[in-house]
């Protein structure tokens, strides 16, 4: 089991490199965290030791995604050095969503993918040149887009060590791993955005057998809307133009505009944006053409819109 671990601890760190472990039991005891260079913890005493609180200290070990500064003494974002990994739990439907994950082209091979129990699964991404704002931005997506835990998003979140017992289960489940790539891979890999991720969910909510045929106008008109704002097409523009080709609808423009407002409030929300921030940003896109009391109380609904649309989107 030490085997595993070390093999593990040395493909995701580099020599010298301070990491956090942590060793969480099942029984109400307090947590124990260890931040130790890279060189100790491969210690064969070091591995014995984590062995052995695994095995009857009833302890579960963890592990830092990022490595930290030199001299941290614990596991804040503030302590963390630099981003290592992007990650996804996936703890639902595990296998139809790492299936999913495996076959997507919007993502690169995972560098290693840990079965924590049965079903359910971590996914890690060996990176570079992200700063800390993107990563958390990258694990929101993969999240949403896949299916993942919403709450694994923070640059300082630990992650199961493969090799140890998953102590949450009687009989305790082994942690395994697998590593399906090598590389190292940078933001330029990963083709997620809010456009990308809408259209994914089209996909999964169209049945089987019509797959093969066209998404709605209204949908396709989301994707592309969703796409554009994210890769920073103006939203005057874009209301304009979507005006324009929908001359269908009763009011194009009334249509174009929640549209482009709607998807804007999903993509901010996204970002990490404070909800009362997206509501003012909203108002402030059509204080001129509408009163005060109006274009407050429809930017609460479209930020509100947004949010359920986030919280579908994580739980589908």
């Amino acid at each position: 089991m030490s085997q595993i671990a070390a093999s593990f601890l040395r493909r995701c760190f580099a020599p010298e490199e301070t990491i956090a472990i942590l060793l969480r039991g099942e029984n109400g005891a307090a947590p124990m965290q260890r931040v130790v260079r890279l060189e100790q913890a491969l210690e064969n005493r070091y591995m014995a030791w984590l062995s052995y609180e695994n095995q009857h200290g009833r302890n579960n070990i963890y592990i830092a995604a990022n490595p930290l500064h030199p001299g941290s003494r614990k596991r804040t974002k503030e302590s963390i050095a630099s981003v290592r990994h992007l990650y996804i739990d996936i703890d639902t439907d595990g296998d139809a969503r790492l299936a999913a994950l495996r076959a997507s082209e919007f993502v690169p091979p995972p560098t290693s993918i840990l079965s924590t129990s049965s079903g359910k699964y971590q996914v890690l991404w060996r990176v570079e040149g992200f700063d800390f704002a993107a990563q958390e931005q990258m694990l929101k997506l993969l999240a949403i887009a896949f299916g993942g835990d919403p709450a694994c998003t923070d640059c300082n979140r630990v992650l199961r060590v493969p090799g140890f017992l998953n102590r949450k289960y009687d009989p305790a489940y082994r942690v395994t791993v697998e590593y399906p790539d090598d590389s190292i891979w940078t933001s330029d890999d990963f083709e997620l955005d809010a456009g990308a991720v809408d259209a994914m969910a089209f996909d999964h909510a169209i049945p089987p057998r019509m797959q093969m045929g066209k998404h709605s106008h209204s949908e396709s008109d989301w994707a592309q809307v969703s796409h554009e704002l994210a890769h920073g097409k103006d939203a005057v523009k874009l209301t304009r133009e979507l005006a324009s080709r929908r001359s269908d609808k009763p009011n194009p423009l009334y249509y174009a505009q929640r549209t482009v407002d709607v998807a804007s409030a999903r993509l901010w929300l996204i970002e990490g944006i404070a909800i009362d921030d997206v509501i003012a940003m909203l108002k402030s896109r059509r204080n001129a053409e509408l009163s005060a009391a109006r274009s407050s109380t429809r930017a609460r609904e479209i930020a509100a819109t947004a949010q359920r649309m986030i919280a579908h989107r994580k739980t589908a």
